[in-house]
């Protein structure tokens, strides 16, 4: 499903200022499971992260998904395969605070005019968050804003989740209710970046990649 092989990615190359985020990262994810990027702050998990999403290019090392090599598509492919593909679900969110949630959720389908109001609404009734519809982002609580994002990343109905640091910001209650969201989330593989105890220790995952800090 996910193959990661010999990824390493330099910023400033051959600059005073050179930085090795990451050096030889190679493992593999199978369909369907939920696998966790495990490490402290500064392991390079959310590089690693934006570059299977075809966010970043590596210095080195190609990654394929569904059999793609993401790793050398251009700028508009890699666009497109990440809108048909991948849901992400980023640490802070990143909602737009002054549109509503329907109108949040639905960004993702704009580029290729899909109709998708009704699995919209379909999802949140799913997540209990219905009655926000057409409520400002910047009006929820943190748990609202939270599922949101998770409906966001699922509206394309995507094989793959890539979720970056995703209890950052929640407290433990929150943290628990995004670890039985992820738990229902069935059919879809998920690459979850975190160094939070609770979520790797609360049996979700079925296998992990740790990431060293040099």
């Amino acid at each position: 499903m996910i193959e990661v092989k010999n990824i390493s990615k330099i910023f400033n190359e051959n600059k005073n200022n050179e930085f090795c985020a990451l050096k030889n990262v190679n493992f593999s994810v199978k369909k369907g499971e939920i696998f966790f990027l495990k490490g402290v702050s500064g392991s390079g998990k959310s590089t690693l992260l934006n570059i299977m999403a075809g966010l970043l290019k590596p210095s080195e090392g190609e990654i394929f998904m569904d059999g793609e090599n993401i790793s050398k598509l251009s700028i508009k492919f890699a666009s497109k395969f990440r809108r048909e593909k991948i849901g992400m679900i980023f640490q802070n969110f990143n909602l737009i605070p002054t549109l509503s949630v329907f109108d949040n959720i639905i960004i993702p389908t704009l580029p290729d005019k899909l109709d998708k109001k009704a699995f919209a609404f379909e999802l949140l009734d799913k997540f209990n968050i219905f009655s926000k519809k057409y409520e400002l982002t910047k009006n929820l609580s943190g748990g609202e804003q939270q599922r949101v994002a998770i409906i966001r990343a699922l509206i394309n109905n995507p094989s793959i989740i890539l979720a970056d640091e995703p209890s950052a910001n929640l407290d433990r209650y929150l943290s628990e209710k995004l670890i039985e969201y992820f738990f229902n989330i069935k059919g879809i593989t998920i690459v979850i970046s975190t160094h939070d105890p609770l979520l790797l220790e609360s049996g979700i995952g079925s296998a992990f990649y740790e990431m060293k800090k040099d």
